[in-house]
């Protein structure tokens, strides 16, 4: 008999939880990252050498994202996101491949600048079972950076500000794992990107808790606050020019779902 009740109460959570998973949903979000940079970068092709070195500032900037799951499971759902990491430094030594430092000058102030757009087609492993859900996926982070450096000499000319863009398309890892707390309208939420290749390295981790109030049916506001840390470990295939540096800290927005 026993057996049979734990059996049913069993049962029952099961179809409550199916009953909670979502057939459709779109979130939307967004806020500020308050960010703070460490590391740096170098280059050394055996003749010139230099330094870029973080001035560890901490800067605000804006992110967002928008979710998208759908009722046909062979087609992955989607989530979109944007962001941007800021950078200030110093750059010491003779100088980078394109440009050097002036004769007699030590150091020169320089910035980077990157802004992130993730597109992320992912699978639902679990969609709020038993309050769980799990998400796994590939994202495409395209990556628009720039760096600045100032009062250098390009071509042997003396050049106020040097500026050096580059677009890349980088594909890595995703997973996404999210608990309700029962009886409470707060959500624990993490999530990763990750990729390793050929010496280099580059992460993308969050952690979050939010809380979404439902006095509103159809559109539910929410508030999320969590923790964010981008890590650049990068060498170029000539191991001339390597990366290192990395973006960390609390970030807190506003969500709608609907």
């Amino acid at each position: 008999m026993k057996k049979i009740v734990l059996k049913t109460a069993l049962l029952g959570s099961l179809l409550v939880s199916a009953a909670n998973a979502d057939i459709a949903r779109v979130e939307i979000g967004g806020g500020v990252w308050q960010q703070k940079s460490d590391g740096g970068a170098s280059y050394n092709d055996g003749i010139k050498h230099g330094i870029y070195t973080s001035s560890k500032k901490t800067n605000d900037n804006a992110y967002a994202w928008i979710l998208i799951k759908h009722p046909i499971p062979i087609i992955p759902n989607i989530r979109l996101e944007y962001t941007q990491v800021k950078d200030d430094g110093v750059v010491s030594g003779i100088g980078f491949k394109d440009f050097n430092l002036p004769s007699g000058v030590l150091s020169t102030t320089a910035r980077y600048e990157m802004k992130q757009y993730d597109i992320i087609p992912y699978y639902n492993i679990l969609d709020n079972t038993m309050w769980t859900t799990i998400d796994i996926g590939l994202d495409i982070k395209v990556i628009d950076a720039t760096f600045e450096a100032d009062n250098v000499v390009v071509n042997f000319l003396n050049t106020p500000t040097y500026k050096d863009s580059q677009t890349l398309a980088l594909p890595l890892i995703y997973g996404r794992a999210r608990v309700e707390i029962p009886s409470t309208n707060i959500g624990l939420e993490a999530d990763g990107k990750y990729i390793t290749y050929s010496g280099s390295t580059l992460y993308d981790i969050r952690a979050k808790v939010d809380y979404t109030f439902t006095f509103v049916p159809v559109i539910q506001p929410a508030l999320e606050i969590g923790y964010r840390v981008q890590n650049y470990d990068i060498k170029t295939d000539d191991d001339h020019t390597k990366m290192n540096i990395k973006f960390s800290g609390v970030y807190a927005g506003l969500m709608l779902r609907f």
